[in-house]
């Protein structure tokens, strides 16, 4: 068995519902995949002394998840007063209408077509509901509406899918851009630097308690796939699926339509820094 203090982020254990830190819980979703891990991590946040509680990422719709998630906020004496998404893939967001029909709660984005009610979400917003102080920060790059939720209280990001507990993250070309997540790695980085950020609540996979070691991970892992991309074109690999065969050849070959798509975005990056011509 591997050493989780030795792995990337500290990973803590493996994945289940229940508390993470003092203010959050995560509700596992039951749809494990390759791409999805153990199942999305739908998270609760609330103050200790709160009756009100703010739920990121409802998950899939899946009846049984979402009235499980309201379940858990009624059980600890709450309701349900806002929700919350950090990007608008299925698995995170599919379930958020059904969920805000079963809660009579707002949906919050960043994409104006994910909302349900007048407000979204911008840099710099900071989410009160409840007494929390959530603050968001804009994280593109997995895709371009990807959102990270700042948790100062408990030293804490929920960072969706721009860092996930296992693994790396795939930059959904065209969509996600490779140059946008790593700014956004770099963003998550001064958190952890600047404000004391130690705790990785993502939306996939176990929590990690080395924020920090995780995201300089990422960073590296990055940097390490573009070299390799840029040797492969080099080499005379030209297309995408020529440069996944050969950059990940050792990956699952299940894996490899989602390898191509960060391929994509990576000779994208290649090529608008004038490391190899189109």
């Amino acid at each position: 068995m591997s050493d989780a203090a030795a792995l990337p982020g500290q990973p803590r254990g493996t994945v289940a519902s229940g508390p993470a830190t003092a203010r959050t819980v995560n509700i596992l979703a039951p749809n494990p995949s390759a791409m999805t891990l153990d199942g999305t991590n739908t998270w609760i946040v609330a103050e200790p002394d709160s009756d009100l509680a703010v739920v990121i990422d409802p998950g899939p719709l899946d009846d049984v998840h979402l009235r499980a998630v309201i379940g858990a906020v009624e059980r600890s004496g709450r309701r349900v007063g806002l929700t919350l998404l950090t990007h608008g893939h299925p698995d995170h967001a599919e379930g958020a209408g059904r969920f805000a029909e079963l809660t009579g709660t707002k949906v919050r984005a960043l994409d104006a077509a994910l909302r349900l009610g007048d407000e979204g979400l911008a840099a710099g917003d900071v989410i009160t509901t409840g007494g929390l102080e959530l603050r968001v920060v804009p994280t593109p790059g997995h895709t371009a509406d990807s959102l990270s939720f700042h948790l100062p209280a408990d030293r804490a990001v929920l960072t969706g899918d721009t860092i996930l507990g296992r693994g790396t993250t795939v930059v959904a070309h065209p969509d996600g851009r490779l140059g946008d997540y790593l700014d956004s790695l770099r963003r998550l980085r001064s958190l952890t630097v600047d404000d004391g950020v130690h705790t990785v609540l993502p939306g996939h996979g176990p929590v990690l308690e080395d924020a920090q070691g995780a995201v300089e991970f990422y960073l590296a892992h990055r940097a390490h796939r573009l070299a390799q991309v840029e040797t492969a074109v080099e080499s005379g690999h030209r297309t995408p699926s020529e440069v996944v065969a050969k950059v990940y050849a050792d990956v699952d070959r299940s894996l490899w339509p989602a390898a191509e798509l960060s391929v994509r975005a990576q000779l994208e990056y290649l090529t608008e820094h004038g490391l190899i011509q189109s």
